[in-house]
């Protein structure tokens, strides 16, 4: 949480991507990408963490600058927005619109949100990416096309072996494979995990349970890719997994994948390193991650309760509001 204040004073109005290593000068971005929510998120443990009035009108700000991408054209919205909303106390309607309108976006034929065109490429794209966060976030406005979407990306990205974290849909032939992510990205394994265990609390949501054992490694901080054993870990990917086995009820894992990340890759003051944002690019390989921070203070808040709250959003829990 001191690194979230030192981080706030650094970034201003702009968005942390990656730090580097060494020196923990953030990467940014001026509208945040794909991880602006996970800034948003950060802000708002703080807000909870500290009771402070500032704290929250930081949060709350940065919450409103995310509203540009809420009738994006990308699957990407559920990371933004359920990431940027859910411990939110005000999150200005923004996760109302935004499952809105990912709920228009959604194609029954193919069964899912497609990954879009915001981020370029082709358009009618299905990612592991674009499952976290969409889930949850879909499921305020209707559990069964989340649970439909769930189910799509499922059977496409575990129906091969090895496993396939991207196709591409092509009306008149079907569903082909991407080679991009590497069918050895061991994220594409915790993004899957963490949606697993986003669509426990729904109605019917425990269909999926049998997949878990598949999507675990057997190390406590992987590999970025298990094709490159020996080249960098990939600590977010340690600590999405640790935020989904909490979800799921195996927190006796998740506590021994928390306690190798402190133990062995956080230093003194609050950062997360070996974080590796993309492997084939080369970029950021070592670094501090903005959604390793976010996923490592979220499944620590949730292991400690932050302040004897529960303070997991259930999406079953009530539906969205009607469209103002």
């Amino acid at each position: 949480m001191a690194r979230v204040a030192v981080t706030r004073t650094e970034v201003g109005d702009r968005f942390p991507l990656y730090a580097d290593p060494d020196t923990g000068t953030w990467r940014t971005t001026a509208r945040g990408s794909w991880t602006g929510g996970f800034w948003a998120g950060l802000l708002w443990l703080r807000a909870r963490y500290t009771g402070d009035a500032a704290d929250r009108a930081a949060a709350r700000a940065c919450t409103a600058r995310l509203a540009g991408w809420a009738e994006a054209d990308t699957a990407a919205r559920g990371l933004i927005f359920w990431y940027g909303t859910a411990l939110a106390d005000d999150d200005l309607g923004l996760r109302d619109r935004a499952a809105r309108a990912c709920l228009d976006a959604f194609a029954p034929k193919l069964g899912l949100v497609p990954w879009g065109s915001a981020f370029g490429g082709p358009r009618l794209t299905a990612r592991v990416d674009g499952v976290p966060g969409m889930v949850p976030l879909l499921a305020t406005a209707d559990p069964e096309a989340a649970l439909s979407h769930l189910r799509r990306h499922v059977d496409l990205c575990l129906g091969t072996r090895p496993p396939r974290w991207s196709w591409r849909h092509d009306p008149g032939a079907g569903w082909a494979a991407c080679a991009d992510p590497p069918s050895g990205w061991n994220r594409g394994k915790a993004w899957l995990l963490l949606s697993l265990a986003e669509a426990a609390p729904l109605t019917g949501g425990d269909e999926f349970r049998d997949h878990v054992g598949r999507l675990l490694t057997k190390h406590l901080v992987p590999p970025a890719d298990s094709a490159h054993p020996g080249g960098p870990r990939d600590t977010s990917t340690a600590a999405i997994t640790a935020l989904a086995l909490l979800g799921l009820g195996h927190r006796d894992r998740a506590v021994a994948i928390l306690k190798a990340l402190v133990d062995s890759h956080l230093t003194d003051d609050g950062r997360l390193l070996d974080g590796c944002y993309d492997l084939t690019a080369g970029t950021a390989v070592r670094h501090e991650l903005i959604w390793g921070d976010f996923f490592l203070a979220y499944a620590l808040a949730v292991l400690t309760d932050l302040g004897g709250q529960d303070i997991r959003p259930d999406p079953s829990a009530a539906p969205a509001a009607p469209p103002r």
